[in-house]
């Protein structure tokens, strides 16, 4: 064992009895599910299924949404497995409960305490761990491994800062790469960095590709429709404190003295901040609804303040403004789920979750990238008074994504050579 992952251990051990306190503490701060809080310790929910269990983990929204496409092929190859899903957010939680096919269970990921992780593991008895990303979390991966779980990391990379740290480590890095059957980076970077690491790449794929279009009620799309009649809609998509202010401030300026009456629908990332959104929205001297106390869409501001709503609004929007990227520290939001639906997006600068997709799009011509103002504002005006303009952008931004989806789906194939 190499002696930075001996302490490690030893150092967990030791802060493992304060663990519950410290989940107080963030339950206090609504950060943890009250009604779940043992799963964090490793007390599972539910009893677990008969037969063979296949664990999938991604830390949040982004990359337990990334798994989904692999989630549902697996349930259709494989009927008879019983599919676990983790995260560490009430929010991805939140969001699984709607999207996870019947028979799939979530639970919260353990914290990656030694009496934790066995309890988690002693408990659900997977035969295959999959890891999206970059979750390495040593306690848990030694764990599994002792235990016989066949591990993958899918997606896989390592940012700048995470890199360097385990180039420090290099005998820790080489121990817990090397536990991993299947690793499949997200890029050509990804894979350098790993092989660096002494990690063995077997390809590269991005499940953040390979998902099936977001989902909509149909009965609720014609609903909206038929409420927006001709009005242009702009969407605001999983926006964050600051943004809101930024786009309102323009969308005053737009709407005044229009006949057409656009209407501006915000989806914050985090639902549970809609009011406050309205009333900045109002301050601003507009017109706002709310989805949860039943607005109509009758305003020039409609807050969509309820999780699984972006399937509806990409399909009715003229243009998408992607939230998490006029401001730092958010890293952007997936531009894929508009392009899928030929919804032509704006985004700023601040995407370095999504770097190289942005990347990509934007030397495609399928994507307009701003950090300043002054375009957002003709970005908007063009949504609205020249839409045929956007819908050939719009039309390689899915050309684009429909070629990545392919190859991603064929990851579901070395998945399954996994299972027993």
């Amino acid at each position: 064992m190499p002696l930075s992952l001996a302490l490690y251990g030893l150092a967990t051990r030791l802060v493992e009895p304060f663990a519950p306190a410290l989940l107080r503490r963030r339950l206090a701060r609504g950060k943890e599910d009250p009604a779940r809080l043992g799963e964090r310790l490793g007390v599972a929910g539910i009893l677990r299924p008969d037969g063979v269990l296949v664990w999938l983990h991604g830390a949040s929204v982004g990359e337990t949404l990334s798994l989904m496409a692999l989630v549902e092929a697996l349930a259709a190859a494989r009927p008879d497995i019983t599919i676990l899903v983790t995260s560490g957010t009430r929010t991805s939680a939140a969001l699984m409960a709607e999207r996870l096919p019947a028979g799939a269970i979530h639970q919260y990921l353990p914290i990656d305490g030694p009496l934790a992780t066995a309890r988690f593991l002693d408990h659900w008895r997977p035969s295959l761990g999959v890891f999206v990303e970059s979750e390495l979390w040593p306690n848990l991966l030694l764990a599994a491994r002792e235990r016989g779980v066949r591990l993958a990391l899918l997606s896989a990379k390592l940012s700048e800062a995470s890199f360097k740290g385990w180039r420090r480590a290099p005998r820790a890095a080489r121990r817990l790469l090397g536990g991993f059957d299947l690793i499949l980076a997200q890029d050509g970077r990804a894979a350098e960095r790993i092989a660096d690491l002494r990690g063995v790449v077997q390809g590269v794929a991005d499940l953040k590709f390979g998902a099936a279009p977001l989902p909509v009620e149909i009965e609720q799309l014609a609903a909206r429709k038929s409420d927006l009649g001709d009005r242009p809609m702009i969407l605001a998509a999983s926006t964050h404190p600051g943004e809101e202010a930024l786009i309102l401030a323009r969308w005053r300026s737009l709407v005044v003295e229009r006949v057409d009456r656009p209407l501006l629908v915000i989806v914050p990332r985090h639902p549970e901040r809609g009011p406050a959104i309205a009333d900045v929205a109002r301050i601003e001297g507009l017109a706002a609804g709310l989805q949860s106390t039943g607005s109509a869409l009758d305003g020039e501001v409609f807050v969509a303040d309820a999780l699984g709503q972006l399937g509806l609004w990409f399909r009715l929007a003229r243009l998408a403004v992607m939230g998490g990227s006029f401001i730092e520290g958010v890293g952007g939001h997936n531009p894929l789920e508009p392009a899928r639906l030929c919804a032509p997006v704006v985004s700023g600068h601040h995407v370095e979750n999504w770097a190289t997709v942005y990347r990509e799009l934007e030397a495609a011509g399928a994507v307009l990238m701003t950090a300043d103002a002054a375009v957002l504002d003709a970005s908007l005006r063009q949504a609205l008074d020249a839409p045929e303009t956007l819908a050939a952008m719009a039309d390689r931004a899915r050309d684009y994504v429909a070629g990545r989806d392919e190859a991603a789906r064929a990851v579901a194939g070395q998945v399954l050579r996994l299972v027993p």
